[in-house]
């Protein structure tokens, strides 16, 4: 590896390790389930009709998510520190790399996803309830979740773990009451002839970014790896964990509305949830299936929320022109980190411009993704000897599993949205030129 350069950092004070299995999982799961699911869909019916296809493309995309996850589990477990992408590309190709992976998300890989989420809470909310103004409603939720994680590690987990299960708890209430409705339209969950053509189809692969948007998160445990009791082992089970349950989840969720609600109803609509709960639970469905995307939309803020200061935070503990951003309260909360992310996000609310950012920056986490994902095979050519708590199951087909499938969807995003796919080249490369023209002083931990 490089030899670069060292400063003086502030990592010496190593953070405290307080969060357990169950909080890490639940981080995981309410960092997955999010807008995605409750709009996706859609989408994909005014390309796909067949139902077999369709939920094979929420199999395909938890496949893809369940090998990412264990990958990222090995590395989590070999090179243990917060940061995620930021961490491991340093460590495993050039500080340039890992910079340029920490720049997308400290920018827009945490903080477009979370304004996405405030404002559809904002609208969702006043379509529920019939108060407010879903503008000053989604800037009001994004401060009093950020006011728990300036708190303590002990609130901010409390608030975690109980906002995910009551989602969990709703969202399987409404599967279950999805069972006891017969089925408005005749659909096969079963292959028939010309699913294959389907599946390989460009339409596919383009729903398929959608869907590994949906599933973005699976690697969430790995961002905050520093604050985490027995990472080697913690880490790992609960990426696998928390993705498993989402897969089950996102397949049975899908299905039930492809089996309740007719496809012309769910063609080009956002609020899908919204249009099935009518026909699952009557004239009050809306209400009900209003409140479980609230509910679930609050726990997706709160968890990126929490991860994403973690990996600017790990940026300023070891670059110098960064160093405000690293430093932590006595609770060990990065605050200066999490004001920064709030005052990005605030700056999308104001300008309603954060749509076309997240489009864009798909294509460059799922780059950071794949670099990273990449990295276990190369680490375990380059540094054979280094300690691996955990091992990647099934080596190497994990690894070549989600390469296979990542590299299938950028190719086709580049083709479908150039200019955004451009785009997000574009910001990687600013990344670059930052990290090169403040010297090279990034620190590699050891």
């Amino acid at each position: 590896m490089t030899n670069i350069a060292e400063v003086p950092s502030l990592k010496a004070s190593q953070p405290r390790r307080t969060i357990g299995f169950v909080t890490a999982c639940s981080i995981v799961i309410a960092n997955i389930i999010g807008t995605g699911i409750f709009t996706s869909l859609g989408f994909q019916v005014a390309e796909i009709q067949s139902g077999f296809a369709l939920l094979m493309l929420w199999i395909i995309g938890g496949i893809a998510a369940l090998c990412g996850a264990l990958c990222y589990g090995e590395l989590s477990a070999t090179l243990p520190r917060s940061g995620g992408e930021y961490h491991f590309l340093s460590q495993i190709y050039h500080p340039a790399l890992g910079f340029m992976a920490g720049f997308v998300s400290a920018t827009v890989g945490f903080a477009a996803p979370i304004a996405l989420a405030a404002i559809a809470f904002g609208k969702y909310f006043v379509g529920v309830f019939g108060v407010g103004s879903p503008v000053v409603l989604s800037f009001v939720i994004v401060w009093v979740v950020a006011a728990f994680h300036f708190g303590n590690l002990q609130i901010g987990s409390a608030f975690q773990n109980l906002s995910t299960l009551v989602k969990l708890l709703l969202i399987g209430a409404l599967i279950t009451a999805g069972f006891f409705v017969p089925a408005k339209q005749p659909i096969s969950f079963l292959p028939s002839p010309g699913d294959t053509m389907s599946i390989f189809s460009g339409s596919f692969a383009i729903a398929l970014v959608y869907v590994m948007y949906s599933y973005s998160g699976w690697n969430a445990a790995a961002y905050i790896t520093g604050e985490i009791k027995r990472p080697e082992k913690n880490v790992p089970r609960s990426l696998l964990a928390g993705t498993s349950i989402v897969i089950v989840i996102y397949v049975l969720l899908n299905a039930i509305f492809l089996a309740t609600t007719p496809t012309e109803e769910l063609k080009g609509q956002l609020e899908v949830a919204l249009v099935a709960g009518k026909h699952i639970f009557g004239s009050t469905g809306g209400g009900v299936a209003g409140a479980v995307i609230c509910l679930g939309l609050i726990s997706s803020i709160s968890s990126m929320t929490w991860i994403g200061p973690r990996v600017t935070m790990s940026m300023g503990e070891d670059h110098w022109l960064l160093r405000l951003l690293g430093r932590k309260n006595r609770d060990g909360i990065p605050t200066n980190a999490i004001i920064l992310q709030l005052l990005i996000v605030n700056l999308l609310l104001l300008t309603r411009s954060f749509e076309l950012v997240l489009i864009y920056t798909q294509f460059s986490l799922l780059l950071c993704s794949l670099l990273a994902v990449l990295g276990v095979v190369v680490l375990r050519s380059t540094q054979p000897a280094l300690p691996r708590p955990y091992r990647v199951w099934g080596y190497p087909l994990p690894p070549l599993v989600f390469a296979a499938v990542t590299i299938w969807m950028m190719i086709y995003l580049l083709r479908s949205n150039t200019t955004e796919s451009l785009a997000a080249l574009a910001t990687m490369l600013a990344g670059f030129l930052l990290y090169f023209f403040a010297g090279q002083r990034l620190r590699r931990s050891p």
